[in-house]
């Protein structure tokens, strides 16, 4: 029988997967990857917050206040990626994915990927557990990346 402990744990390694599966996604389509990842589960949805990220040619676009064009580009190449993003998470957590959005924030740059789940999390335990795992210290689901990474 599995502890409370052991659920915690179990937790902290799905965020760790979820928050690595999706940076590796970033690095593969966008060639470059976020510095740092943080994934959410709470009930039915996921959120992972990525920061950094941008390639040189956006940057180069933002400091020529091109900020609208480098979040349309973004949100279109997301919206074509959605697919793919969905059978990832789909896989990594068992669940269906209903309903996928992506957001890019500037100053600082932020990265929001929210998945929907059909259903919620199974029963209160699971809540709790997620939350218990949310608050622990450890931050065992944070990602940190070397920017130098491929």
């Amino acid at each position: 029988m599995a502890t409370g402990t052991d659920s915690i744990e179990r937790g902290h390694q799905l965020l760790a997967q979820l928050s690595s599966a999706i940076v590796q996604a970033q690095k593969e389509y966008w060639g470059k990857g976020p510095t740092r990842a943080k994934s959410y589960l709470l009930d039915d949805f996921l959120l992972v917050v990525l920061r950094d990220g941008l390639t040189k040619a956006e940057e180069t676009m933002l400091e020529v206040g091109e900020v609208d064009r480098v979040r349309d580009f973004r949100q279109t190449f997301q919206n074509r990626a959605a697919a793919m993003y969905i059978s990832l998470i789909e896989e990594l957590t068992g669940r269906k994915v209903v309903t996928y959005q992506s957001q890019i924030l500037f100053k600082p740059t932020i990265l929001l990927e929210i998945f929907f789940f059909e259903g919620s999390a199974a029963g209160e335990g699971a809540a709790i557990a997620t939350a218990v795992a949310q608050l622990d210290v450890r931050a065992a689901d944070a990602i940190m990346l070397d920017d130098s990474q491929p």
